[in-house]
């Protein structure tokens, strides 16, 4: 099953990116070192009932993510990044404001599927998870704040390193291409962080440690949500 492409060039032109602050950043590292990836896999019975819930699209927008899982559990990893990415992509572009009614909403992967719909940090958080369920290890892996260039608003997106002094690769929503972070001139790198850690960037690398994650206390509703597969869609 195929999800519905979304204009991409009509988003990108529309797309409008709040500023993240370091507090905010920090927040989400909570969260990823408090989320079980346990929560990224529904069962037929579960996804049968947000099906009930919130209808047969929903229903089957899960359904292709757990199979695509179940589909690249062997794959290369390199396949894993292209195919999780492409996936997600087709997902709708909303700002929070206008999705949530919230001027900062971080969504579950669930949420962001059920709603299909999201902003930057819903593309980046669903590809991270779903990596990681399939084996990709979060110290190869961070949510990456960076600052679009050509839009000039705050954006966040996915980086995968292939080693750990590697020049990362950047899964976007913006454009479906992955290309390593040099080859993004439009990103202007500022902070990247994952489950444990949060660093200052230079050119998409990681060059300072200026954080860890050692408080739970901003996320524990997220990380309830996606404990129990609650979820808050209208």
């Amino acid at each position: 099953m195929q999800l519905k492409p979304r204009d991409t060039a009509n988003s990108t032109r529309k797309q409008r990116y709040r500023v993240l602050n370091l507090s905010v950043v920090l927040s989400l590292i909570l969260a990823l070192a408090s989320i079980a990836s346990d929560g990224v896999r529904l069962s037929a019975e579960q996804i049968a009932e947000y099906g009930r819930l919130y209808g047969d699209q929903a229903q089957r927008r899960l359904t292709a993510w757990q199979k695509l899982m179940s589909d690249l559990a062997d794959a290369p990893e390199t396949e894993k990044l292209e195919r999780v990415n492409a996936f997600f992509n087709q997902v709708r572009f909303l700002d929070d404001i206008d999705h949530w009614r919230q001027e900062d909403y971080w969504a579950t992967p669930v949420e962001f599927l059920i709603s299909n719909g999201g902003d930057c940090e819903d593309f980046s958080i669903a590809k991270y998870y779903t990596l990681n369920e399939l084996g990709v290890d979060v110290s190869k892996m961070s949510l990456a704040y960076v600052k679009a260039l050509e839009l000039n608003q705050a954006h966040m997106v996915l980086t995968y390193y292939p080693s750990e002094d590697a020049v990362p690769l950047v899964l976007d929503n913006l454009i479906g291409e992955i290309k390593t972070a040099d080859q993004r001139p439009d990103l202007l790198h500022v902070y990247t962080f994952n489950g444990d850690n949060l660093w200052l960037t230079k050119r998409g690398r990681r060059s300072q440690l200026v954080g860890s994650a050692d408080r739970l206390k901003p996320w524990v509703q997220v990380q309830s949500r996606i404990d129990t597969n609650n979820v808050n869609v209208q």
